[in-house]
């Protein structure tokens, strides 16, 4: 077995020490607000089991770098607006891996610090994809 120079723990506690953390409560105040953008990184299965926070847009985390980097093939418009973005996961390591990730590459934003399952333990509303047909 290779021996890591860094833990994925490690490498989650670094990021999180350098970018903005929101909790559950402070990203429900913000869901109203046009300047905010929320966006979900887990796979779509988890959106599909487990639901999503209404309004949220779907990055799929293999592709966030290539989404947000307007030089990039792959570049989605909503990430080249000016406004507030919140990423967030199931428990908030993903999340904060990427938006770590975006901070080196020039792109502030910002995560909800235990993701999704922070999300649901405060009762925040869910939606569900629609069923299909």
């Amino acid at each position: 077995m290779q021996k890591l120079k860094r833990s994925s723990a490690q490498m989650v506690a670094e990021a999180r020490a350098r970018i903005e953390e929101v909790n559950a409560e402070e990203l429900q105040a913000m869901m109203d607000d046009p300047g905010v953008v929320i966006v979900d990184i887990r796979d779509v299965r988890e959106r599909q089991i487990k639901g999503f926070i209404p309004g949220s847009v779907h990055a799929p985390r293999g592709m966030v770098e290539f989404w947000v980097d307007p030089e990039s093939p792959y570049f989605k418009p909503v990430f080249g607006e000016d406004k507030k973005f919140v990423f967030h996961c199931a428990a908030g390591w993903r999340s904060a891996l990427t938006v770590a990730t975006l901070q080196d590459m020039g792109f502030e934003a910002a995560h909800l610090r235990d993701g999704f399952k922070e999300w649901e333990a405060a009762e925040a509303p869910i939606e569900f994809p629609e069923p299909r047909k």
